[in-house]
């Protein structure tokens, strides 16, 4: 009998916590291989490699070093057997990254996200937390670079709201925009204290753990 959705998802969640784990290793230094083959074929660890997508390169973009060609082959598997989505705009965005990361060609969006409305702009940037890196750039960045208000918005309603998840992606988009231009965020906001207090109601995943370890590598701006 094959697995049923919910038994799928428990696997693919389990794979995707180890193989953050191993990237939470690699940004501390005590690295190994985060990707073991560049051709893998056990279907948890390809939807965990679709999962983490851009974030598999944490460690060399913010080293400032090339992408690993094995995690881009591997990644380039995993979009052959989990094909890119045409829609939302967000996934279409992120796997659009990830084809420029893989050398998979996934065509770029024709738009993106809105910010006229702070409130919906920042629910979707929150999902597009994973181009929060050193070395990407294009029209999502851009826009965030010109609505750095809009953003610190954001990111205080959801710190207020008590909503962990997208206060910690919204923080990683603050963080990566005041690494690259500290002028450019208020003066007012300040972000270390954010970060503690996510520290302290996160939810424990070693996703969370990746992405607080990745603004704080953003906020220090130091090479991992």
């Amino acid at each position: 009998m094959p697995p049923t959705g919910a038994v799928l998802r428990d696997r693919y969640t389990d794979a995707a916590e180890r193989l953050a784990t191993r990237l939470l290793e690699s940004l501390n230094g005590t690295a190994r291989p985060v990707v073991t083959t560049a051709h893998p074929t056990d279907t948890p660890e390809l939807a965990a490699l679709r999962l983490l997508g851009p974030d598999l390169f944490a460690p060399q973009l913010l080293a400032g070093t090339a992408p690993d060609r094995r995690t881009a082959a591997a990644l380039a598997s995993a979009l052959t057997v989990f094909p890119p989505a045409a829609d939302p705009l967000t996934t279409a965005w992120l796997d659009h990254v990830c084809g420029l990361l893989a050398g998979h060609p996934v065509p770029q969006p024709d738009r993106t996200p809105d910010p006229h409305s702070w409130q919906h702009w920042s629910a979707q940037l929150a999902l597009l937390a994973p181009l929060a890196l050193p070395g990407l750039d294009g029209p999502v960045h851009r826009a965030v670079r010109r609505e750095p208000l809009a953003l610190a918005r954001g990111t205080v309603r959801a710190v207020l709201r008590g909503d962990h998840r997208t206060a910690l992606r919204l923080l990683r988009w603050s963080a990566w925009l005041v690494r690259l231009d500290p002028a450019a965020w208020p003066a007012t906001l300040e972000l270390p204290p954010l970060l503690d207090r996510l520290r302290l109601t996160g939810d424990g995943s070693r996703r969370s753990e990746l992405q607080l370890t990745i603004v704080t590598h953003l906020l220090s701006g130091r090479r991992s």
